[in-house]
Formats: C-alpha cells, structure tokens, sequence
C-alpha cells in the first residue's frame, strides 16, 4: 500500500490537445510534424516542426488566462494541468494544502517572448511586463497563484530529461514523507531562441525525423505540455489508478556537452539503476519508450545501451516521431503515454521508420499491439550527459 500511483494524467501536443486526443493520434500513427506556421521566423514555411495548432491568443480565451506577460509556455503548462486535476479528482482543499508538491520541468521559460522583451528595452523606461515571466521559475509560480498553492513548489531544468526528474523529485518528496501528493510535469513552447540555438548545432532535420533508421538526419523540435498526479496508494483508497510508479533513476556520463558516449555509459546506468529501484530484472520489462530523437548520436547511443542491458531489446518505439522532440516536456509527456500503454494494455506503432541502424540491427514496432504489459520504461536523455529513465507498471 505504499507504491506510488498515478491518478491523474493531462497533455497537450502537436497531436492532440487532451489525453483522448493524443491517444487516438498514437493509435492511428498520426504524426504531428509540419512546417513552421505559428509565429514569423526565417525558418517559416520550411523547417519541420510540432506545433500545437492554437494560437496564443486563442489559449488565453480559453484559459481565461489574461494577466500582463504571461506566456505561451505556461499557458501549455496551464491547459495540461487543468486536465490532470480535473482526471485525479483532486480538492481545492487538497490542491492547496501544505501537503501537495508541484514540481514542473522546462527549458524555455519566457524566451518565447524574447522579441517582444527586447522591444520594450529599447522605448520603455519603466520596465517590461514581460522580465517576470522571463525565467524558468515563472510557469510555476503562475500555477501557484493561479490555484492558491501552499506547498513545496520548485522548477527543474536538465535539458531534455527536465521532467523526468521533475517526476523523480516528486516521488521522493512523497517516500519521505514531505507531502502526501506531487503534481509532476514539464512544458516548453517553441521560441526562436531555442530553434536557432538547435540549427547552429546542425542536429535539426529538414525533413520528417526518423528515430532509429539508419538514415536519419536530425530532429524536429515540437512544443507541449503533460502533467501527472502521484499519490502514495494508501493515501487514495477508492480512487482511480491509472498505473505505479515503480522505479526510476538519474545518471550522467559526463562525456560531452551535446553528446553521450560512444558505450553508452549514462544511459546504461539510469536504466540499470531504475531496474534496482523498482526491483525487476531487465527480462520483466515489456516495453521501451525510447529517447528516441533522430540524430545520429542518441539513437546509435541509446540502441547500444539497450543491447548491452537487455541482451535481446523488448519492443521499443519514439514518439518523438509523433510529437517532435518537446524538450523540457517530452518526459512527462512520455510518460503519460506509458500510462495510456499501461492501462489500456496496447502498444502503438512507430512511425517513419524504414532501414535499422546498421551496427544495432533495431526495429521499432511498427504496428498496433494489444498484449499483456506489466512493465515499461521510458528514457529521456539531456545535454550535458543527463540521463534518466522512469519504470511504469500495472496499477
């Protein structure tokens, strides 16, 4: 009775705007990715992306969302969370109590608005509305306000695996007993700063990204937002859970600012250690959501950490495929789609997928598959070496 559950899930992507949306586009192998169309930049009309096809004006209306510098990013993250709470059937009285973490992930913060920050430099004298909502910390503070929290809020960014440990903290705040419940999740929205930032390190692909193929070129960034509610299970009696956490577990190889070993060393050992941690042999692992990017290093990286872990990989797939790479969200947003796995007992199809990497001889699945599934893991790997990987059971 003291397993962490998960009862309460809520995302938003480039293939869906709620979990039934997005599950329905995973079904269908609906990919997400077109070309850039949201906001003026001299990628527009070419490079692919994942957008959420709604515009900023039309998620503050729908929000209700109207305060002076609030941002696409947390209105993502907003939009995501309400959907989680709403799922987990939590109180305002629960919500704001001492006893509930938030704890969120992202990478992007306010830079979305960057443009808009450097025009008022250059007429305002007294300021800008947008220098509070500049910094990482601003989507959850915006969250705590606008739902009157009391308890431990924090914000995590480790790149790409940012909500992957955001999740972690979560847990841990919850084993120790610091609070009975923990809102875990991430968000980003595309900005110029982060697609030009990802063009100068030529690792973005000018066509559709294809994780795990042999020929692929690169990634697509996307934008998105998931979040999940943990509870300790003898805490929630007679709610619904959805699936358990069951192990997890961060390591970093320190090997490169943007790359990871050639032997895959982080990633071995986050999924090495999240075995331990949730006491399972690598042989009770049924699945694998894979970090899965498209660019030469991660996935040749990720296939031979497998290999070297599991002998004989389990089934595997990238729904970064699906919904671009969304950097600070993509673990949350993963790990709501190992929860969707888990609990309608199916796999959906990788997609984009043609010719395996030569040296690994991986394939992704490639079709709907209802089964039985007791266990997945799910990776997310930053730059700088920082490697995480969560296991999700049956509830």
């Amino acid at each position: 009775m003291n397993r962490i559950v998960v009862t309460g899930i809520g995302v938003i992507s480039a293939i869906g705007n709620t979990v039934a949306e997005n599950r329905a586009s995973l079904i269908e192998g609906r990919c997400g990715i077109s070309k850039l169309e949201m906001f003026p930049s001299k990628f527009s009309g070419s490079l692919p992306v994942a957008e959420v096809k709604i515009s900023t004006a039309a998620l503050k209306e729908k929000l209700n969302a109207h305060d002076p510098g609030v941002t696409r990013t947390t209105l993502l993250a907003l939009h995501a969370l309400q959907e989680a709470l709403t799922c987990s059937h939590l109180t305002n009285e629960q919500i704001s109590s001492f006893d509930t973490a938030l704890i969120g992930g992202n990478t992007v913060g306010g830079m979305c608005l960057t443009d808009e920050m450097y025009e008022d430099a250059k007429k305002e004298t007294a300021g800008s509305e947008y220098i509070a909502s500049y910094d990482y910390g601003s989507v959850n503070i915006y969250l705590q306000q606008r739902y009157k929290m009391n308890g431990i809020i924090n914000t995590i960014n480790t790149a790409c695996s940012s909500s992957a440990n955001a999740i972690m903290y979560g847990a841990r705040l919850i084993e120790s007993g610091r609070v009975k419940r923990a809102i875990v999740g991430g968000v980003d929205s595309l900005a110029k700063f982060t697609i030009n930032g990802f063009n100068a390190l030529h690792i973005l692909s000018a066509e559709t990204c294809t994780p795990f193929d042999e020929n692929r070129k690169g990634l697509n960034l996307g934008e998105g937002a998931a979040f999940l509610v943990l509870e300790k299970e003898s805490d929630c009696i007679g709610k619904k859970n959805y699936a358990t956490l069951s192990g997890y577990s961060n390591a970093n190889d320190a090997y490169h600012a943007s790359s990871l070993s050639d032997e895959g060393n982080g990633p071995y050992k986050a999924m090495n250690d999240a075995l331990v941690k949730a006491e399972l042999t690598a042989s009770e692992i049924d699945f694998i959501n894979a970090h899965g990017t498209g660019t030469e290093n991660n996935d040749r990286v990720e296939g031979t950490a497998i290999l070297r872990l599991f002998g004989k990989a389990p089934a595997f797939t990238s729904t970064k495929a699906n919904t671009g790479h969304t950097l600070g969200a993509a673990a949350a947003i993963e790990a709501v789609y190992a929860v969707l796995n888990l609990y309608h007992q199916e796999l959906y199809p990788g997609i984009n997928f043609k010719d395996s990497i030569s040296t690994l001889g991986l394939t992704p699945l490639q079709s709907y598959k209802k089964m039985e599934i007791h266990n997945i893991m799910s990776n997310s790997f930053g730059f700088g070496g920082n490697c995480s990987s969560l296991i999700f059971s049956k509830a």
